[in-house]
């Protein structure tokens, strides 16, 4: 199988991309760690993905806690072969309204996050490696209302190439999955009850080329392509899933939420 005797650890992945991914992985051939901050959601993933994965409790803007997660990995494992950052929120932070804490949390979250992942993982990541970052085409599509989110992705986007650059000589690979509208539980930030998050839906695909959203396992997908030894050339890569939406636009966003 494409991950056999690989060791994988998944930030976030008890939820949406990062537990579609931990279940490919898994069925891969991985050894799969994930971290969360929430134990609830963490002891759901372990009863659904049965006894092979681990779970470490840490949260990703708490460097010292990531350092500590990932020395246990390092106890259990001895290295890492592939570093999913899947860790992030998404919320509206319109110019009006918005509290300095709102717009800080998005950042420190997606971005901070990110960056103290790969930094605590770092001594465990051996050469032949592959870390994958996770960006989001609202960095480049300008749409009202998020500009803490759209910062944080672009952000990420710029991230991955320097830590490429950094991490090269050391033999290991950083791209980056951006991925479009994708269904996953992270929209119950902004829709809060079944009709709110189909009206969202309705909203979102009126400006998808192919007229839907994407599913979880799609992108998981291609994160399991990023994590093989198929992907071995690639570097400071981005593979773009969002069904056309920027690339292939229909109009302007439609996006209002």
């Amino acid at each position: 199988m494409e991950l056999n005797d690989k060791v994988a650890v998944i930030t976030g992945g008890d939820s949406g991309i990062g537990f579609a991914s931990a279940r490919l992985f898994l069925e891969a051939g991985a050894d799969v760690v994930i971290l969360s901050n929430n134990p609830e959601t963490l002891g759901t993933a372990r009863s659904q993905l049965g006894v092979k994965l681990v779970t470490i409790e840490a949260d990703v803007t708490d460097a010292k806690a990531l350092s500590t997660a990932f020395a246990e990995v390092g106890r259990r494992f001895g290295h890492i072969d592939v570093l999913f950052a899947s860790a992030g929120v998404v919320s509206p932070t319109p110019l009006e309204g918005t509290s300095s804490e709102l717009f800080e949390r998005v950042l420190r979250i997606n971005v901070a996050g990110s960056f103290y992942t790969v930094q605590a993982a770092l001594p465990f990541l051996r050469s032949g490696s592959s870390v994958i970052l996770i960006g989001s085409v609202v960095a480049a599509m300008g749409i009202a209302g998020f500009g803490a989110y759209a910062a944080s992705k672009a952000g990420l986007s710029g991230m991955a190439r320097a830590l490429a650059s950094e991490l090269t000589p050391k033999g290991i690979r950083v791209n980056t999955l951006v991925p479009g509208p994708t269904r996953t539980p992270i929209w119950s930030t902004i829709a809060h009850t079944e009709r709110e998050l189909q009206e969202l839906e309705k909203s979102l695909i009126r400006s998808i080329p192919i007229g839907r959203l994407n599913s979880a396992e799609e992108v998981a997908q291609a994160a399991l392509f990023l994590a093989s030894d198929h992907s071995s050339s690639m570097q400071a890569a981005e593979i773009v899933i969002d069904g056309g939406a920027s690339r292939a636009p229909q109009g302007a966003p439609a996006y209002r939420l």
